[in-house]
């Protein structure tokens, strides 16, 4: 890539993902410079790395919080604001309303998700395989369009050995499965919906209380097999229990519920989306920020001490190429884009 960095791929312990080292405190802007001289280089990169992409050594941002926006746009033409789509205010960066804040310390209180159970796999290393691990997803998927593209910066990660981002590859996952499988979910549409709305796996299964959705709050139809409008290669667009619809879904067309065909479909992929030969595991250094693609990858937040360790995070959302298929379409989760 002759744009002044070089990329490595794979990532170390990985079939996927591609890195860019950038050095001395002035190399965040160099590489922005670079990238913006030659604006499809980083979108060929990501491209190439199959969705992941860790550029290292990006800490100047952390004092210059513009320019992870500037750097965000050079992977699509709208950056999302955050103050204008109904986010929590505490969440929002109080300077840059287009980086959204992850944090265990006030303002923000993000606690992180549990440990799972057990804690380690039966060779005592770090789960990462669905239904084992929880939590595997892709940014909104429950809105339509959905985002392209998340860009994530470690302003403050703590120690290596967790707080881990895990990513997994859906192109790879897609040419795995069997003929027959392809075949089968070509067609088919997965049934998203957000948390709030009350519809995930635990609280269908429980029997837990429904209330009436709001228009904007309805499930969204995405297919669980997505061509990319970039590359062209087909990958599994789906996520586990927290961001499908478990009471009329997950899948369009298939007997919903938890114990339905849907169900049972959905979680035979998603373990097998998950499966450790796709998966990344991504130990957090001071100025590392990731790059993935939402339209090819899952990914899912790990467990730290958030009793003992503070963790600052900051994200973009990219949109603006979901694919043909979301032509023309208004943003229909904003409640005043009804009607």
């Amino acid at each position: 890539m002759d744009i002044g960095f070089r990329l490595e791929h794979p990532l170390t312990g990985a079939s996927f993902g591609g890195r860019i080292h950038v050095e001395g405190a002035a190399g965040a802007l160099a590489v922005i410079e670079a990238a913006e001289a030659n604006p499809t280089a980083l979108t060929q990169a990501l491209a190439r790395s199959h969705g992941v992409m860790v550029i290292s050594g990006m800490g100047a941002i952390a004092e210059n919080p513009a320019l992870l926006v500037r750097l965000s746009r050079l992977f699509g033409p709208e950056v999302e604001n955050y103050r204008t789509t109904h986010m929590a205010a505490n969440m929002v960066h109080p300077e840059v309303p287009e980086i959204f804040v992850v944090s265990n310390i006030p303002p923000v209180f993000r606690a992180p998700p549990p440990k799972p159970t057990p804690p380690l796999t039966p060779e005592g290393k770090l789960p990462v395989q669905f239904p084992h691990r929880r939590g595997w997803h892709t940014d909104q998927s429950y809105r339509r369009p959905p985002p392209d593209i998340s860009l994530f910066l470690a302003v403050q990660p703590v120690p290596q050995g967790q707080g881990q981002t895990l990513f997994a590859d859906g192109i790879a996952a897609y040419e795995a499965l069997p003929a027959a499988t392809k075949s089968r979910i070509e067609t088919l549409q997965g049934l998203h919906i957000a948390s709030a709305a009350g519809r995930k796996y635990d609280a269908v299964k429980s029997g837990a209380p429904q209330r009436e959705l709001a228009p904007h709050e309805r499930p969204v139809r995405q297919p669980l097999v997505r061509t990319h409008p970039v590359t062209g290669q087909k990958s599994l667009y789906l996520c586990e229990y927290g961001q499908m619809d478990w009471l009329e879904g997950p899948i369009e067309g298939l007997e919903p519920g938890p114990d339905g065909e849907g169900g049972r479909l959905l979680v035979e992929l998603a373990a097998h989306y998950t499966d450790p030969r796709f998966v990344y595991v991504h130990e957090w250094t001071q100025g590392d920020l990731v790059v993935w693609d939402n339209r090819c990858t899952l990914h899912a937040a790990t467990w730290f001490d958030a009793e003992h360790l503070a963790r600052v995070m900051w994200r973009t959302t990219v949109w603006g190429n979901p694919g043909p298929a979301y032509a023309g379409e208004v943003k229909s989760w904003l409640p005043d884009m009804e009607g």
